[in-house]
């Protein structure tokens, strides 16, 4: 009986489920995609990507551009958010980092966030740090 009782006790009965992406989501071949192509090339030929688009976010900001990164970003979050919903996210909940379709996601997000933040958006930046921190929390560490 004790076995039993650990088992029933020993997760988050009421918690929210975690949502992980398909194994074979976009954003697995894109990261292979991105290791020796052009990232508007691989953008253009996934546009559902959350990570084509973060790396294009990256690479603008990198070039100082923070209104290019903004939009790339924003696409990219967009772009996740909508994979989520398909895959079972209501809005809310864990989407670990350490699954690894889902940090295209993630890093659109937080670099949405930083776009924000030098854009001088502090909600908009606030609200992401609250979304990443509910969504997987060793990301803020």
């Amino acid at each position: 009986m004790a076995d039993r009782t650990d088992n029933l006790t020993s997760g988050n009965l009421l918690g929210i489920p975690e949502t992980r992406l398909p194994d074979d989501f976009v954003d697995v071949q894109v990261a292979e995609e991105l290791v020796e192509g052009e990232p508007r090339e691989v953008v253009a030929r996934h546009l559902d990507s959350p990570l084509a688009w973060a790396t294009l976010a990256e690479d603008a900001l990198s070039d100082g551009d923070e209104i290019t990164a903004y939009a790339c970003a924003r696409t990219g979050y967009h772009r996740g958010l909508d994979a989520l919903r398909r895959n079972g996210w209501r809005g809310q909940g864990p989407i670990p980092a350490s699954h690894a379709p889902n940090r295209g996601v993630l890093r659109a997000l937080a670099l949405l966030g930083e776009v924000s933040r030098r854009l001088g958006d502090q909600p908009e930046a606030d609200r992401i740090t609250d979304f990443l921190r509910e969504a997987d929390p060793t990301l803020l560490d």
